[in-house]
This record gives structure tokens, sequence and C-alpha cells, in this order.
């Protein structure tokens, strides 16, 4: 490590020039809480976020708050936002009706959440993986109508705790099935963490075979047993350049009781750096900003490089 706080640089072939980092604490980080975060806490997690350079901040979800109450106030929220040019503040929307809150409130970029498990599918969205469909197809048309991008998540793309190792042609059934929607990105979770880095490569080559490319994959890693970096390592090997990670590890699921924190943005940009990657976020500002949302939270940060930065 140099003084500056970062690591040496030392790149490695085969990788991308710059990777897009698709901020997901405020919203899959914060939706786990057991305890509500005050509005202004959110904004100015948000407003630090932004600070530290991040371009794709996914801001909160436009579920029914019976089901998430964490992010009740999604409406207040994005109509206080301080929306900076060239900073993009994706929402979640489950169906027609959050899609008609999200545009009232004037969201400019949309993502769904889907499975590609029939388990996970009934116990998240009480729909089998067909009605799912049903449902979204209007959400994403009436999003596309009018514009707007329409990121689709595709969930337990590697393991299920109720169904097990998921068959990965099944995974490529599904994501074929949210881009004929209009799916304008696909994240692929590996939403308990089980992924290892031959799987990952292994569903990246299946699904380039079907005609989605790298161009408008992401990869969205739990770190349940350690294996995020690596697979995220992967995932950018095969042309992967997006990743979802969430400052200071915060978030897991809280219909899949298995699933721990998100990989932490902190420890992908430890990683990124040292391979010579280019991201726009400024490490020291997102560790103090993490360290400070552990504060709010009353409980240290399981982000290793918070730990190591940040004392």
């Amino acid at each position: 490590m140099v003084a500056d706080g970062l690591p040496d640089v030392v790149e490695l072939d085969a990788l991308p020039a710059r990777v897009t980092i698709c901020e997901v604490g405020p919203r899959d980080g914060l939706q786990n809480e057991s305890a509500i975060v005050p509005l202004e806490v959110k904004l100015e997690f948000i407003e630090r976020l932004a600070d530290a350079g991040h371009q794709l901040i996914e801001v909160t979800s436009f579920v029914h708050p019976s089901w998430v109450p964490q992010l009740a106030d999604a409406e207040q929220l994005v109509a206080r936002l301080d929306r900076r040019p060239g900073v993009r503040y994706p929402v979640l929307v489950p169906n027609a009706r959050g899609l008609d809150r999200a545009l009232d409130a004037g969201v400019t970029e949309i993502a769904i959440f889907a499975s590609a498990t029939e388990t996970f599918a009934r116990r998240n969205l009480n729909r089998t993986m067909a009605e799912a469909l049903q449902m979204f197809a209007p959400v994403v048309a009436g999003a596309r109508d009018r514009g707007l991008r329409v990121r689709g998540y595709l969930s337990m793309c590697f393991g299920d705790p109720w169904e097990g190792r998921v068959p990965l042609p099944q995974v490529v059934r599904a994501a074929t099935d949210l881009v004929g929607l209009g799916c304008t990105e696909i994240s692929l979770g590996d939403t308990i963490g089980v992924a290892t880095p031959g799987q990952v490569r292994a569903l990246l080559r299946l699904l380039a075979e079907a005609g989605i490319g790298p161009d408008t994959v992401a990869v969205h890693f739990h770190d349940t047993y350690g294996q995020a970096l690596a697979n995220t390592l992967a995932a950018l090997q095969a042309g992967v350049r997006i990743v979802d990670a969430s400052a200071g590890g915060l978030g897991g699921c809280p219909y899949a009781e298995s699933a721990t924190g998100n990989l932490a943005t902190e420890d992908l940009l430890w990683q990124l750096a040292g391979l010579g990657i280019e991201t726009g976020v400024d490490l020291a500002k997102l560790v103090e900003t993490s360290a400070w949302m552990a504060r709010q939270l009353g409980r240290p940060s399981p982000s290793r490089v918070v730990q190591a930065l940040a004392g």
C-alpha cells in the first residue's frame, strides 16, 4: 500500500478499463434493517455517495409499505432528492401500481425483481415464475414506452435455500424471458452467496450463446462464503462491466434468511484500484461515508477495507 491509502497497481490481461458500480446500499442495503432508518439519514447517505463519485445509485423501492416498511418513505425520499447532473437514481418497482407511484414521483429509471426459481418466486412475489412474468410485462412496457431504462434483477442464479443447486440452463431461460419483456439490463444475483468463479464463467458463457452478452449483464454477489470478490473478477474477465455493490457491505434479503451482506463497495474498489480499473469513485470518501453510516446504525461496518482504513 502506498501513502495515499490505495493499493499498488498491477494490471491483469483481459479486463475492462472502466467498471460502473451500481451502488445498492440505500435500497438493497437498508431494506433489511430491523429498525427504520430516518429519512434525513437516507438522504444524507445518498448525498455522501454522490459526493464520493457514484454515478449510479439505487435509492429506494416502491413496494407496498407492508412488505418492506423500511422503505415506506419512497415518495418523500424521491421528492427531496438533490438530483445531480450525470448521476442516475433508479428505483425498484414490484408491479404496475409501483410503476404508477414511481412515475408520479418523477422517477426516470426503474428495476424489477424476478427469480430464477419457482420457490423463491412464490415466497418473494407470491406468484409462479410464469405469473410473475405476466405481472412484469405491463410494468416493463409502460416504462419503456416512456423512455425509461429497465433493469431486470434475477435472483437465485446459483443456489436456492429451498431448491438447492439451480441448473444454469434454467437461469438462462429466465434471463431470456426478461430480455424478451424489454429489460435493458439483467443483473445476475447470487442471492445466498454460494457461487464460485467457475460457475460464474459457465453461466456467462451460456448467456452469451443465448444472445445475452456481457454488455447487457451486471453481477450482484453476496459474500456468504467469502467468494464475492473472486466471482466479480471472473465476471470482469468474461467482459462484464457493471457490478452491484453496497457501501459498507450493508444488506441481505428479507425473503432469504441465509443471505448475508452484499459485496462491500469499498472491498470492490480496493480490488479494482489495484488492477488499474477506473470507477470514478473516491475510496477515502466512501470509507468515510460507510463509517458514518455504521455509526447511524449502531454497529461496525463488515467491510474489511472500511475496518482497515477507518481504524
